[in-house]
Parts: structure tokens; C-alpha cells; sequence
């Protein structure tokens, strides 16, 4: 497995991991496009791949523009590796090796995504969108739980 920035011609790709999740699942596909991508990656933030055989496997994209974590997903077939966990910790050591500023994301309750960012040390923060769990995470936090 390789893991790496991320880049546009990585896109497509990450259209695919991102349609094939089996939680978070986007009530329409057309809501994320390429160019919103496109911008995430080149312009607001910074994104990382897994690559398996050419294969991407999972990826992961964080905000530094709006002090979030826009996403990290993993292919089902690529769950449980380890993945998700190795492309959260080199997203946030990027985050907050640019920025000070405390960091956000949400996810729907009561999903593994919602216990892997409680293992990972984000902390609760109330309720954001429709009925997602709003979590945040501080330099200092992420310094306690990373080391």
C-alpha cells in the first residue's frame, strides 16, 4: 500500500470511494462534484490516497480554509487495514502543522465512523446539519492523543 498527496488526476478515483461507502452515504451523488474536489484539494486544503495495485483505496481531504475535515473514506473491500486510521493521523499532522486553529467535522451518530473519531480523540461538540454529530479537536488534543 502506498499512501501520497493527492492529486486532481486522482479525482475520479476518489468519486468511486466515495459513491461505494456503505455509511455516510450521499443522498445525492451530484452534491459533491469534481470541481468541488478540484477546490478542496488545490485550493482550500491538502488530501492524501491510499493506493493499492493503482487502486485507490481510500483517501481523505482536510479544510484548512474552514478549519474542517472534509472527508476520509475508505473502498469497503479495504476496511479494518488500518487505512482510515494512517490517512486521519497524516491529515491531522498536516492540520495542524499549518494551523493552530481548533478543527471540526460531523457524521451521522451512531456508525463506526462515529466510534473511530471518538478512538481518535475528537471530542463531542453538539449537533451540525441534519442531525449529524459535530465533533472538534484542539492542537493540544491532537498532541495528547498522537503521542
Amino acid at each position: 500500500m502506498i499512501f501520497r498527496e493527492a492529486g486532481v488526476q486522482d479525482i475520479p478515483q476518489i468519486q468511486n470511494v466515495r459513491h461505494s461507502v456503505k455509511e455516510n452515504v450521499l443522498s445525492d451523488p451530484r452534491l459533491v462534484t469534481d470541481d468541488d474536489c478540484a477546490d478542496y484539494l488545490m485550493q482550500r486544503g491538502k488530501g492524501w490516497v491510499c493506493e493499492s495495485q493503482h487502486e485507490i483505496a481510500g483517501f481523505a481531504i482536510a479544510d484548512l480554509a474552514g478549519n474542517n475535515i472534509w472527508a476520509l473514506f475508505v473502498k469497503p473491500a479495504f476496511e479494518k487495514q488500518g487505512i482510515g486510521r494512517k490517512l486521519h493521523d497524516m491529515m491531522m499532522d498536516w492540520y495542524f502543522s499549518q494551523t493552530k486553529n481548533k478543527c471540526w467535522l460531523s457524521t451521522s451518530p451512531d456508525t463506526r465512523a462515529a466510534l473511530f473519531y471518538l478512538q481518535a480523540g475528537w471530542r463531542p461538540a453538539g449537533i451540525h446539519g441534519k442531525g449529524e454529530i459535530k465533533y472538534e479537536m484542539t492542537h493540544e488534543e491532537w498532541m495528547a492523543a498522537r503521542f
